[in-house]
């Protein structure tokens, strides 16, 4: 087997990786809703910016539960179930996101790409990987 390969399937099977591979996309699908929103709308800055993480929370969970923690929950409840633990966490962290951007922006004089893109982001990335593990994508759901 190549070394790229090697390395490859190595990363493929860390799910820490694949989280930060997959959060960055989100991240992505959130800031480009974000600022095509802004730039080509006249929503206002919180309008735009839950738009845009209601956007990236949807895209989150397609590819957490196909790719990250492959989720093992099948049938309709099942999955209902365990999107709406996903959704759940994730407006927790909508709201800590909102929240901290306006925030960030508004009070403390933060420019809008520094608030959304960097700051927030991490602390939402961290959050959200330590929900999706320990309360989404539980590996006691296959066994229910």
């Amino acid at each position: 087997m190549g070394k790229g390969k090697e390395q490859l399937l190595r990363f493929w099977n860390n799910d820490v990786l694949r989280y930060i591979f997959f959060g960055v996309c989100t991240t992505l699908v959130n800031l480009v809703c974000f600022s095509v929103l802004r730039q080509t709308t006249a929503l206002p800055l919180n309008a735009a910016n839950t738009i845009s993480v209601v956007v990236a929370i949807l895209f989150a969970y397609a590819v957490n539960a196909k790719f990250v923690f492959v989720s093992k929950e099948r049938g309709f409840f099942g999955k209902l179930h365990e999107f709406g633990r996903f959704v759940g966490a994730r407006l927790f962290t909508m709201g800590i996101e909102v929240g901290g951007v306006w925030l960030l922006v508004e009070k403390a004089g933060i420019g809008e790409f520094w608030a959304k893109s960097v700051i927030i982001q991490i602390v939402v990335l961290v959050l959200n990987y330590i929900f999706s593990k320990f309360l989404v994508f539980t590996k006691k759901n296959a066994d229910e």
